[in-house]
């Protein structure tokens, strides 16, 4: 064990050591672009919309009314509706009044009809989104425990292999017609990779959510052109490595730091009940949890992107951009859904 700390030790130093070295390269010798201030990366169109791009799902979503029992049924309370990360977050910024346009794959059955009905009645933009003839729409199954906590879950996402990169060559203006690219890792890696090239060729801030630990590689070689990223703990430490040394605040803020030295402008890590910790290359915080009952953990950290990208892109500084995430957040939690269906700016604020 004390070989251990001692190796641990080690590694935070050399960390810290390469990170004056890139310091002190010139800025023509630097492995990344000199980062640039809030202000540029989400320059103020909120008229414009949002582009998402990623999976859009029927989540069914079961919570044990007593501890789990594995080899038999478990008596719960399960409930459906709509999801998919792309789709919560565009249905999210919709109701907090930003424009969204959502590109994802739905099947040509019944649950994609009424999902595309849903998300169309909440203002989503959907004319692009695609109908699979082969593939059923994809769907989510997640088991939470007595206190709301994520036990397992399952996804079927094939549909969403039907949106290629020629399609979202064939539609290119939506780039240039967008205020900023949302895209989820649900995405194959030459889809993702033509999206993110679109929306740099197109001057636009991208934010990537990498969706589970499963897929969070698919980023890695995209840090340095994100604007924004929103992974959990785990899903940043595939990315960063860990640091086993530290615990709890100190550890988010110093994966988020890390993410960041990779390229990354603003990356927010969330951390369940203790919050989420953030930095860019001007500064770093964390933002306590609301205190919450846990109804159903599915869709808060969507909620959580949606509101932080609504607010910078309507000039709302990054500390209260945080705040109102958080607030997001904890409203969605406390919804039996992946989102609050009246959920508005004053509500956030109303959290405070």
């Amino acid at each position: 064990m004390i070989i251990y700390r001692e190796e641990c030790r080690l590694i935070c130093i050399l960390w810290n050591q390469y990170l004056k070295f890139l310091d002190s390269l010139p800025a023509g010798d630097r492995i990344h672009q000199e980062p640039l201030p809030m202000d540029d990366v989400f320059s103020p169109n909120p008229e414009a919309p949002v582009l998402l791009i990623g999976a859009a799902s029927q989540d069914i979503v079961g919570r044990l009314r007593y501890d789990l029992n594995s080899g038999t049924s478990n008596p719960s309370h399960i409930r459906s509706s709509f999801g998919g990360a792309a789709r919560n977050v565009a249905e999210n910024l919709v109701r907090l009044g930003q424009p969204a346009t959502l590109l994802s794959v739905v099947g040509e059955d019944s649950i994609g009809d009424k999902l595309l009905e849903q998300v169309v009645a909440a203002g989503v933009d959907t004319s692009y989104t695609l109908r699979a003839t082969q593939r059923p729409t994809s769907s989510y199954l997640a088991v939470v425990d007595l206190k709301g906590k994520l036990q397992y879950a399952l996804d079927d996402m094939r549909a969403i292999s039907a949106l290629t990169p020629a399609y979202l060559e064939e539609n290119a203006h939506l780039f240039d017609e967008a205020s900023l690219l949302f895209v989820d890792a649900n995405l194959s890696k030459e889809t993702l990779r033509k999206a993110i090239t679109l929306a740099h060729r197109a001057g636009i801030p991208i934010c990537g959510d990498p969706t589970s630990t499963v897929l969070a590689s698919r980023f890695k070689v995209h840090l340095s052109r994100l604007s924004l990223f929103t992974p959990n703990m785990a899903e940043a430490e595939i990315l960063c490595g860990c640091f086993p040394f530290l615990s709890g605040l100190q550890r988010g803020l110093e994966s988020a730091k890390s993410l960041v030295a990779l390229g990354v402008d603003l990356a927010i890590i969330s951390l369940a009940d203790l919050g989420v910790c953030y930095a860019t290359s001007e500064t770093s915080g964390q933002v306590p949890a609301l205190r919450t009952h846990i109804v159903d953990p599915t869709g808060g950290g969507d909620a959580l992107t949606a509101a932080v990208i609504f607010a910078l892109l309507n000039e709302i500084p990054l500390d209260d951009a945080m705040r109102l995430g958080v607030s997001a957040a904890s409203l969605t939690l406390r919804y039996q859904g992946a989102v609050v269906p009246d959920l508005s700016l004053q509500k956030l604020y109303d959290q405070w």
